[in-house]
């Protein structure tokens, strides 16, 4: 019997930890958005999302920008074409890039020019698939426009 208050404090905790059902966590890493020239009206957010269980990326916004969308970039005929997605799945366990060459986040209708060294403020909403919704805020710093530029990709023609 546990007679000291604090471990049947630490054992009721215990207990109520093993009966509260596992919340699915999803961590971004690296995140990073690509500057802009005065005046440029789109830009790009890039990370790496891993979900601790089979769940999905269902939006993004950002007070920087009108519109947010996820975008998948894929090649077809030495076309380069970019499009919107409704939503990403995240495998569990497994990272899922968002860079410049696939997914990515595209900032669009910027209310500001994004300079190095600024951050961006971003909010992902992640489902997972028991349907429960997690809003995860992100600072994603800017860096340079050549940073990580699309490498072996010709940029025209595209098709957006």
């Amino acid at each position: 019997m546990l007679r000291n208050p604090v471990k049947r404090t630490l054992a009721a905790l215990a207990l109520i930890g093993l009966a509260l059902p596992a919340m699915a966590e999803t961590t971004v890493s690296d995140a990073w958005a690509r500057a802009t020239v005065p005046n440029q009206k789109s830009s790009g957010a890039f990370m790496t999302l891993t979900a601790s269980t089979d769940s999905k990326l269902l939006s993004v916004a950002s007070p920087v920008a009108r519109t947010v969308q996820v975008h998948q970039m894929t090649m077809e005929n030495d076309v380069m074409k970019m499009g919107e997605v409704d939503s990403l799945p995240l495998p569990a366990g497994k990272a899922v890039s968002l860079d410049p060459n696939g997914y990515h986040v595209m900032l669009m209708d910027l209310n500001q020019q994004l300079k190095e060294g600024e951050q961006v403020p971003l909010t992902l909403v992640v489902e997972d698939a028991k349907g429960v919704k997690q809003s995860i805020e992100v600072k994603a710093p800017v860096r340079a426009l050549n940073a990580q530029v699309m490498q072996g990709h010709d940029h025209q023609p595209m098709q957006h």
